[in-house]
């Protein structure tokens, strides 16, 4: 192979990344927009160079030798946000899962590496290219060496070499140094000479060649002010092109020769993009088909008619059972058969033998101790065959998550791998992504999957007790599994006729916000295209340019937010937005959902997901129904009760996190304000702003409310900034103020990281972990990371905690009464049940009783409930 060096200016794709794309996290909480974006690059750059050679260079501090020369260097540049400098630890694992070697060098930037390193590559002729955001770059484009320039974010190239950058700019790649000592540089606050832009600076350097040309010639500039100009500030023109110019004999400790890229192991590739939650790029690259594990020897056995006598012994007491399902939603997926493992023998009974295997079906009912993998999965596939199933007494998946909550995958394999390094291969191994587990032969990977069930039921069952979770598992993880599929196998009715209506009211609404577009832009065109929008918007309306993509300008959301108050056809533009989604995403979203057997929608529900303990649910995600929109909250008017005469209730606890807060940080003034039953975001206003009820104005309230939700989340300065528009500074001053008055709450913070710091994990009240690895970390970034997430873990933990505990002690109740009413849905902190009008008096006091009383807390626990024909009248 030919050899090719790449060079990455790590800092600079990294923070182009950040800006270009949203804030996106990880379950952690880990922000991950700057370490995705530079990923795809990275990525776009192994397709595409195939480079022999590779290295990636970061700044090593703020402090450089440049300093020395001139302290006001890049003093004009803001903090770096703590959401990005967070992602850099983590930028750097990554470069280590691709074996690619990364560098940095005390009191020099990225670019003096990348400088000196290229020089070594260009004087040995050995073809090199840079990639970065910074025109500082173009300065070493040689004969060997070209810049990769990113532009618009990153999604676009512009390629220099010698002959480009004299096209352009009509210099040479050694003149670029000094266009930047005659017109400066203000994002690295490099003074330049005042009034002296890049037209004025190249016309001079097309005269006269270079700064110091420019400077003995002064006289000769044409222009009275712009000679007095240049005399005036001699030496700032010379320091500026001295601070510009790359140095390219850096001390660094590493050559051409250690740079050697030769590929990298697809299996750390893998867990990194696993633990960054990055399932496009696992899918983009296929990883996981290229995972293969070595599975031990084992010996299984199938059960057919004609021998299914000799395993009735085997269903007994303890047995491990896997419930094989043929794919996708569970609610709708055929089941295949069953693995099972008991006295060191494990089975696979095909469905076709197991329905009418009475011995068998009998076993499943009964109170005998079974140990499963997802309880609740396999409860609901059985009913949906009319096939009971009881005697759960241990789940590996529950449990597994328990040990491992920030984990992401708790399918058998990963279960089994973590609990005991037992190696099954994975779904995909053995399937393919397009064969169907019919035309497999499943049997032994079945079985197989019985017998892992048993190996990590041994690893994990004694950890529960060691770890003082016995009573989180067996109390209130395992009976939630039951409630929650008892709620997914009921559902929840749906009028897919008002659905239709709300569709066709919605669409003429699109038609009605389509005209009044049109007339604002003077002209008929596709609101949908971003092109034709962006062609009307900055062509036509002459409208700022806010960012530009690959195919012309951007009109994403927030350019558009940008926009408001410019032109009055943007509101219109964001409405038809809004709207267009509502009726792709919800109104014939939710169609597609509805079962056509029992006309209502069945949510699965997912125990696993969040680190905290929070639920959530998907197919479909009936938490994301856009309630702060009328038109979102009127979707909830097709939920409505599955029998006539019947009413939906739906109790919702009332700012449960911050109610959770006060008790764990026995603040006295965020105590008093929820035992006077106060509006806790006026009391904050009135306390942080010095002020009384009834001058506390909107704007302060909201205010209030941003800082004491964003403090349960750990919200930065940057954070709070974004939220309410307004700078960092005054942000800081906010939090600052916060608290000063929540002083119970300040010390909270400081006695829970240094807990975590001692013990290397948090709790909630229940006594769920939440383990820190990274508490003590000696990078900053991420040992701050770590500090935010142990502030906010007990509250945000404990308060699902709490509905859990809830909807275990509903269940309860409405069965020890006898009672019709059925729970149907958990959103967020609300509960929903649909009730007979003659129970609704004794269940909402029931309801109101069982959800304030959970848990006891230092403060009360509220509950707002409401009822009514649809959801929407019960909210």
């Amino acid at each position: 192979m030919d050899k090719k060096l790449v060079v990455i200016d790590g800092n600079s794709i990294a923070s182009r990344a950040f800006y270009a794309l949203p804030l996106l996290s990880n379950a952690n909480g880990l922000h991950t927009n700057a370490v995705y974006g530079f990923t795809t690059m990275l990525l776009k750059v192994l397709e595409e160079q195939n480079p022999s050679h590779l290295m990636v260079a970061f700044d090593a501090g703020k402090i450089v030798f440049r300093h020395q020369e001139y302290q006001e260097y890049k003093g004009g540049r803001q903090k770096t946000p703590g959401e990005l400098s967070e992602q850099f630890p983590y930028m750097r694992e990554l470069l280590d899962a691709f074996s690619i070697k990364h560098y940095e060098l005390e009191g020099y930037e990225a670019d003096d590496i990348i400088g000196t390193l290229t020089k070594e590559a260009d004087e040995q002729k050995i073809p090199t290219v840079i990639v970065s955001g910074d025109k500082d770059m173009l300065q070493l484009v040689s004969e060997y060496v070209h810049v990769a320039l990113t532009r618009k974010g990153i999604s676009e190239i512009e390629w220099y070499t010698p002959d480009s950058i004299q096209e352009k700019y009509g210099l040479t790649p050694n003149q670029i140094i000094d266009l930047k000592g005659l017109m400066g540089d203000t994002s690295d606050n490099i003074p330049g000479i005042p009034g002296v832009g890049e037209k004025t600076a190249l016309k001079l350097l097309h005269e006269f060649g270079s700064v110091e040309s420019v400077l003995e010639q002064a006289d000769q500039v044409s222009g009275k002010k712009l000679k007095e100009k240049i005399q005036e500030h001699k030496q700032d023109a010379l320091k500026s092109k001295e601070l510009a110019t790359i140095l390219r004999t850096a001390p660094i400790e590493i050559d051409f020769g250690t740079v050697r890229f030769e590929g990298y192991d697809v299996k750390r590739v893998l867990e990194a993009f696993k633990k960054f939650e990055f399932r496009s790029l696992i899918d983009r690259m296929d990883l996981r088909q290229e995972i293969k594990t070595v599975a031990e020897e084992f010996e299984f056995r199938v059960v057919t008619d004609g021998n299914k006598d000799e395993f009735e012994p085997l269903l007994s007491l303890g047995a491990c059972l896997f419930v094989e399902l043929e794919a996708g939603n569970y609610h709708r997926s055929p089941i295949l058969g069953f693995g099972v493992e008991n006295k060191g023998i494990s089975f696979f009974i095909p469905y076709s033998v197991a329905k009418d295997w009475k011995p068998f079906i009998q076993w499943l009912t009964e109170d005998n101790q079974k140990i499963i993998h997802d309880a609740k999965k396999s409860l609901v596939a059985l009913k949906w065959n009319a096939i009971g199933l009881e005697g759960i007494a241990f789940d590996i998946m529950l449990a597994s998550y328990l040990f491992n909550p920030s984990e992401t995958d708790f399918s058998i394999a990963e279960v089994a791998k973590r609990a005991c390094g037992f190696h099954l291969a994975t779904d995909n191994e053995i399937y393919g992504k397009k064969s169907s587990k019919v035309e497999s032969d499943i049997h032994e990977h079945v079985a197989r999957k019985a017998y892992a069930v048993r190996k990590s039921f041994e690893a994990l069952k004694y950890k529960l007790e060691e770890h003082e979770m016995s009573s989180l598992f067996y109390d209130l993880e395992m009976p939630l599994a039951g409630v929650l599929a008892e709620m997914e196998a009921t559902g929840i009715h749906v009028d897919i006729n008002q659905l239709k209506m709300m569709g066709k009211a919605l669409d003429e609404q699109l038609q009605g916000l389509t005209k009044v577009i049109h007339g604002l832009a003077g002209v008929e065109f596709n609101i949908n295209s971003p092109k034709q929008l962006g062609e009307i918007l900055f062509d036509q309306l002459k409208l700022p340019v806010i960012k530009k993509t690959k195919t012309g300008y951007s009109t994403s959301a927030d350019v558009l937010e940008k926009l408001q108050g410019m032109h009055e056809i943007i509101p219109e533009i964001l409405h038809f937005r809004q709207l267009g989604k509502l009726y792709s995403t919800y109104i014939e979203g939710l169609i597609k959902e509805v079962h056509l057997q029992t006309g209502k929608i069945h949510t699965s529900y997912n125990q696993v997901t969040a680190a905290t303990g929070r639920l959530s649910s998907i197919e479909p995600n009936l938490q994301n129904i856009p309630i702060r929109l009328e038109e979102g909250r009127k979707i909830r008017q097709a939920f409505t009760p599955s029998e006539k005469d019947w009413i939906l209730l739906a109790a919702d606890y009332s700012q449960i996190e911050l109610r959770v807060l006060a008790h764990i940080a026995n603040d006295e003034n965020l105590k008093d304000a929820f035992l006077e039953g106060a509006d806790i975001h006026t009391k904050t206003a009135m306390d942080v702003f010095g002020v009384s009820a009834d001058e506390v104005t909107s704007d302060m309230r909201r205010q209030a409310k941003a800082v004491n939700f964003g403090i349960v989340y750990g919200i930065s300065d940057y954070g709070l900034s974004q939220n309410l528009n307004i700078t960092r500074k005054e942000a800081a001053v906010f939090i600052e103020k916060y608290f000063a008055v929540f002083q119970g709450v300040k010390k909270y913070m400081e006695d829970i990281v240094q807990q975590a710091r001692r013990d290397g994990y948090v709790t909630t009240l229940l006594n769920r972990r939440r383990y820190l690895p990274e508490i003590n970390h000696s990078n900053f970034n991420i040992r701050s990371f770590a500090e935010r997430t142990a502030m906010n873990t007990p509250i945000q933990g404990t308060a699902a905690d709490i509905i859990k505990l809830a909807m275990v002690n509903m269940s309860k109740a409405l069965k020890e009464r006898n009672l019709k009413s059925r729970m149907l849905l958990q959103v967020h902190d609300e509960l929903v049940f649909e009730v007979p009008a003659e129970e609704l008096d004794e269940v909402r006091e029931l309801v109101e009783d069982v959800m304030e009383h959970a848990m006891k807390l230092r403060v009360p626990l509220k509950v707002e409930a409401s009822w009514g024909n649809t959801w929407y009248d019960a909210k």
